[in-house]
């Protein structure tokens, strides 16, 4: 360590990010046992055990909340999952840099615009009179407020989710495929194969450990759905298949200050998608050599 105490020192804002703000407040999870109080504290809050967990498992919320936020992250991960890799093979075949360059440029800037800029956008072009619309009757059909159908969130939230990050989630398997080995390359050519199979059976086993790690991570979120753009969007008519678990936390906790029964399905939450990484590692470790751990 003294030899390499400089390497260290570096290590040191990120040792103490995640100590600060990740495990010191952990001891905070136990007021989803609690009925907490801001005047009593945590250690001084009642003790309830199971009650706020009861509550939420035999609550009217909780079959439609779960349903929503499976259905959501599981469109994502069939339609948004292998979108930047799709993106990355076809921009890894482009021979003319500048126009290489210019399609990078456009597809990673809507990762850097804030959600609430892209939620206006979408309410926008989603209004009576938007984009959308113009669209929609262009091809003969009518005119509505798309956002206050509740059967079409789904299709919204996740279409306008790959279009904000397939840029800049198809980075690090760009990243990936500058690493494979260009004498593989060679050789299949050497054996008569063209594009189309040089892709199946070079490009797509070099970058296979890096899908297979980002999908299992991918896993690990299966139970998260980003409230910011959920809330922004939805609206009591659209609650049916836009409330989620990330939302339904914000109204209890921020919006009706019930700390203790928030804290409890955060913790539920957690716990579930704890489970499904450790699954998801488990099945790539036997199936594949690319694991985690």
């Amino acid at each position: 360590m003294i030899k390499n105490k400089y390497i260290y020192l570096m290590m040191l804002p990120g040792i103490l990010y995640y100590l600060i703000f990740h495990y010191i407040p952990m001891y905070g999870a136990t007021i989803a046992f609690k009925q907490f109080t801001p005047a009593a504290g945590v250690w001084g809050s009642h003790w309830v055990g199971f009650k706020h967990f009861q509550d939420f498992f035999n609550s009217y919320y909780f079959i439609r909340i779960i349903k929503n936020t499976l259905l959501i992250n599981l469109y994502s991960l069939v339609f948004g999952f292998p979108a930047p890799i799709l993106l990355a093979l076809l921009l890894n075949e482009l021979r003319k840099h500048w126009f290489k360059r210019t399609v990078q440029t456009l597809t990673y800037l809507p990762h850097f615009v804030s959600v609430m800029v892209i939620s206006g956008l979408i309410i926008d072009f989603s209004s009576k009179n938007g984009l959308f619309n113009d669209i929609i009757v262009w091809f003969g059909g009518s005119r509505g407020n798309l956002l206050m159908e509740s059967e079409l969130f789904r299709s919204i939230f996740v279409s306008s989710s790959i279009w904000q990050e397939i840029g800049w989630g198809s980075i690090i398997y760009l990243a990936a495929l500058s690493g494979i080995d260009q004498e593989l390359y060679d050789a299949a050519k050497m054996d008569g194969a063209g594009r189309w199979r040089q892709t199946l059976n070079v490009t797509l086993p070099g970058i296979m450990p890096t899908i297979i790690i980002l999908l299992i991570l991918r896993i690990g979120h299966m139970m998260d759905v980003g409230f910011e753009k959920v809330i922004l969007l939805y609206n009591p008519s659209t609650y049916e298949t836009a409330d989620v678990i990330s939302s339904f936390v914000y109204r209890k906790g921020i919006v009706d200050a019930n700390y203790s029964y928030s804290a409890a399905i955060g913790l539920f939450n957690s716990l579930i998608n704890f489970i499904l990484l450790i699954v998801a590692n488990k099945l790539s470790r036997k199936f594949s050599d690319s694991s985690l751990w």
